[in-house]
């Protein structure tokens, strides 16, 4: 049984509103997960997120795209542990490694699959904002979905895809496998061991 997830975080605010790009610095409003050992989307507010630890723990692998540059660094903020330890897959990470520069989710998602996200980050904080938390809960698991299914497409296919500047599809090699037996160590990483 696979006992990955992949996830998503959405803030209270922004870096204009922190003076800063440092995801420390920011708050969570909320985090989106889909848990491939329950086949569930579940969404974590700020509040919830000491329930959210032991889950993410026992996964064998965490997988978000950007997830190591924005995502962790943010959440790492509430853990007392260290996030780092879990192991990891960053699907933008893994698609610069072989391309050489960045491409956002929505482009990768078109692409590959036909389908994208359904808004962009400042939305989702105009709904904190205006206390629209279904809206919020909404957007970030579609967000997960996307990234989801563009992990599985990898997985089976080897690749994803993009539109160049030009309009022009093209493919990038992704050879990536789903982690199928239990590398995380099992710590109890929430107690700061």
């Amino acid at each position: 049984m696979r006992k990955e997830a992949v996830f998503d975080i959405e803030t209270k605010n922004t870096f204009q509103d922190v003076g800063a790009y440092d995801p420390s610095l920011l708050e969570v409003s909320l985090v989106g997960v889909y848990f491939y050992e329950t086949d569930t989307f579940e969404a974590f507010l700020e509040e919830g997120l000491p329930s959210l630890w032991p889950r993410l723990e026992r996964c064998d692998r965490i997988i978000g795209y950007n997830s190591n540059g924005f995502d962790i660094p943010c959440l790492q903020t509430y853990y007392t542990g260290d996030l780092r330890r879990i192991p990891s897959l960053d699907l933008l990470e893994e698609i610069q490694k072989h391309l050489g520069f960045r491409i956002k989710l929505d482009d990768v998602a078109h692409a590959t699959l036909g389908v994208g996200k359904s808004g962009h980050g400042l939305q989702a904080v105009e709904f904190w904002k205006k206390g629209e938390i279904d809206k919020l809960k909404s957007y970030c698991l579609q967000d997960v979905k996307v990234t989801r299914d563009v992990y599985e497409y990898a997985l089976e296919h080897k690749e994803v895809k993009f539109a160049d500047r030009s309009g022009i599809v093209q493919t990038i090699s992704l050879p990536i496998e789903p982690v199928l037996h239990a590398q995380n160590p099992g710590i109890n990483l929430s107690l700061g061991l």
